[in-house]
């Protein structure tokens, strides 16, 4: 089959499309040919080994698929021929994946593959940061960093689904405008966000923050939190890790929430089945609605991680396999 593979960690250029054997696949495993994979920001860290997960190499990255069930171990709930969307965690990136049945779900009829292939990290790691450790109530109002890229998206949607508002925040007016698209009421430039949302709250700020992105606008983010305040730490996709004054914290008893979705269901069994069944509704009435902004077939595997490099991604990346 043919796949990608990670050799080095001279970062998306150094990537190799290869000829391998198909997966072994175990008798617990759920065997899918694979349509689409999801191109998301752990891939681009496991280019330079900066992602905390660093297999030995050479590997086969890529975190999520879509495509159809060639075969399931009896009692999974799968049966071959069934369209289905998956969080490997690797291997993705592959004309063929197995993986655990626990890490595979049903696909929505409405759903293209390449949609599918948008969903698992994106929506779960949403619904685990804003529902399970943001405790979003209807009514509140929640700032979203980085919206107009996939987490970003998935969690203006998630938002606007739970009947709360988003203010988003993207740099550049094609970003922002998607972010609009995707449901916010608002959408605001980087630069001077903190005075923005504050004066778009009535000078109360804001309930929530989205944060994927880290580095230097963490501290205006917290003092663009209003009372009781929570700030929910996703990612640092700008590459610097920030700190925090705590004493800012007092100020307005606000919270800076960690979220680590993939520690939680690792040490959680049943916990992806469980968020599966609590946003199966929402997919189904497109209320998570993936935008996918480009597509690019496996061989261009190394184009699509340089675009998200260089923060061109507009909206979803998706790799698309022949079929």
């Amino acid at each position: 089959m043919r796949a990608i593979h990670i050799s080095s960690h001279d970062g998306p250029s150094a990537i190799e499309v290869v000829d391998i054997p198909e997966p072994d696949a175990g008798p617990d495993q759920v065997v899918i040919d694979v349509h689409a994979s999801g191109v998301t920001f752990p891939d681009l860290l496991q280019t330079r080994g900066k992602y905390q997960i660093s297999p030995q190499m050479p590997f086969v990255p890529g975190t999520e698929v879509a495509g159809v069930v060639r075969s399931a171990p009896e009692g999974s709930g799968f049966t071959a021929g069934d369209r289905v969307c998956a969080f490997p965690g690797l291997t993705g990136f592959a004309e063929v994946v197995a993986t655990a049945p626990e890490q595979v779900f049903p696909l929505p009829d409405t759903m293209t593959f390449v949609q599918g292939a948008s969903l698992p990290m994106n929506v779960l790691t949403v619904h685990f940061a804003l529902a399970h450790r943001g405790r979003l109530e209807a009514g509140e109002t929640v700032l979203v960093h980085g919206a107009g890229g996939g987490i970003g998206i998935a969690a203006t949607q998630f938002v606007v689904a739970k009947g709360a508002r988003v203010i988003a925040v993207a740099s550049t007016e094609e970003k922002r405008a998607l972010a609009l698209k995707a449901g916010a009421s608002d959408a605001i430039a980087p630069e001077g966000f903190k005075d923005a949302a504050k004066e778009l709250t009535g000078g109360k700020g804001v309930d929530v923050v989205v944060d994927p992105v880290g580095g230097d606008r963490f501290t205006d983010s917290i003092r663009a939190l209003g009372q009781e305040g929570r700030i929910l730490v996703i990612g640092f996709t700008a590459g610097e890790i920030p700190t925090v004054k705590v004493n800012r914290l007092l100020l307005g008893n606000k919270s800076v929430v960690g979220v680590g979705w993939g520690e939680y269901w690792m040490t959680n069994p049943g916990y992806l089945q469980k968020q599966w069944a609590e946003v199966q509704p929402m997919l189904a009435a497109g209320d998570l609605d993936p935008l996918v902004g480009m597509e690019f077939p496996l061989e261009k595997t190394a184009e699509a991680l340089e675009l998200m490099d260089g923060r061109g991604a507009l909206g979803k990346i998706v790799l698309t396999h022949d079929r």
